[in-house]
């Protein structure tokens, strides 16, 4: 990768071995249920969620909605964070495809919490209210908050309470894994059902993972064929993720550390403003004292002639940058010393 991309860990490459190994890759007709190397992929893929089986899916969004449509009745309602990936970035497939209302939650202290969730679940009769069918949670979520094992395990209960499935957006369920200092299955299992991105800083060039009961993913595969993502020699594929869950997961720490030492030399620099404790993962959001005044415009096309690639703003004027694979230290000092650069005019 010769350009610095700091805009998102999808961007990855995947690496040497990945190519050699989707070359080789024994396949068959996944439809049929014929590709090993797919039926490896979902079997360990199960096995590390502590699940009882799991379904390759083309994307995280396929992965989400997919689970909407096979948990939820149309016209009931799922309860889950305002800020949440199904909500912002799924571009209102829950309403056309599983036919579900969304009730968003505004998370206190920066996550979920049973209470708030509680209060937006419908226990009643009213026949002027849509029932209630799912809870979903995005751990780790896509701001870089990891939510502790002790409120999921609150927001089980909740749900135990009034009977309801919960559903795990886990995109980056192994950064939130190494965050905690435990195995993603202690994460898991409070939830149903969980997504899980292979393509999202475990350079895989394609594919997430849905597990959860063997009941619910029979009827999940049935409905991925509904939703057009019944593949044919996936194999290729499912190569790939295999060295994503065996190998890639084992290395995100250095990712987050490396988003730590970004952190450190961004916070040196005069006027930047950032929240060191906010670094849990492999993001560093950041804004400026004087970002009002500053041409963002600018500042965008001044890194990428130096051949940094990032996002514009947030809708709270914060610089998202992330690390991945392909981000060294020595990449880090190179693109702190570029927004050095561009901050006090050298």
């Amino acid at each position: 990768m010769n350009v610095i991309d700091l805009r998102s860990d999808t961007v990855t490459w995947p690496t040497d071995e990945m190519r050699t190994a989707m070359a080789a890759a024994p396949v068959g007709d996944d439809v049929y249920g014929d590709d090993p190397t797919v039926r490896e992929l979902e079997a360990y893929a199960a096995s590390i969620s502590g699940k009882e089986a799991a379904l390759f899916v083309p994307s995280g969004t396929f992965g989400n909605q997919l689970a909407l449509l096979t948990h939820c009745r149309r016209g009931t309602e799922v309860i889950l964070d305002e800020r949440s990936h199904i909500v912002q970035h799924e571009a209102g497939a829950s309403a056309v495809i599983a036919g579900v209302q969304l009730r968003t939650v505004d998370p206190e202290g920066g996550h979920l919490t049973a209470p708030a969730i509680e209060r937006r679940i419908r226990a009643g009769d009213d026949i002027h209210e849509p029932k209630t069918s799912l809870i979903c949670v995005e751990n780790a979520h896509s701001n870089g908050t990891v939510i502790p094992l002790s409120a999921m395990e609150s927001i089980r209960r909740i749900a135990d309470r009034h009977h309801l499935p919960v559903h795990l957006d886990g995109a980056r369920l192994f950064n939130a894994a190494v965050s905690l200092g435990v195995q993603a299955r202690e994460i898991t299992q409070f939830a149903d059902s969980v997504m899980f991105c292979l393509s999202k800083g475990l350079c895989a060039p394609v594919g997430s993972i849905l597990a959860g009961s063997r009941k619910f993913i029979d009827e999940a595969r049935r409905n991925r064929k509904l939703m057009g993502g019944g593949l044919r020699q996936a194999g290729i594929l499912a190569a790939a993720g295999l060295i994503a869950l065996k190998d890639m997961r084992l290395r995100l720490d250095a990712d987050h550390d490396n988003a730590k030492l970004l952190a450190q030399k961004l916070s040196e620099i005069p006027g930047v403003s950032l929240d060191m404790g906010s670094v849990q993962i492999n993001m560093v959001y950041f804004s400026h004292e004087r970002q009002a005044q500053i041409d963002e415009e600018a500042f965008l096309e001044f890194m990428k002639d130096r051949g940094i690639l990032i996002n514009g703003t947030d809708e709270s004027g914060r610089f998202r940058f992330v690390t991945h694979h392909w981000i060294t230290r020595e990449r880090v000092a190179a693109v702190a010393q570029a927004v050095r650069d561009f901050y006090t005019g050298d």
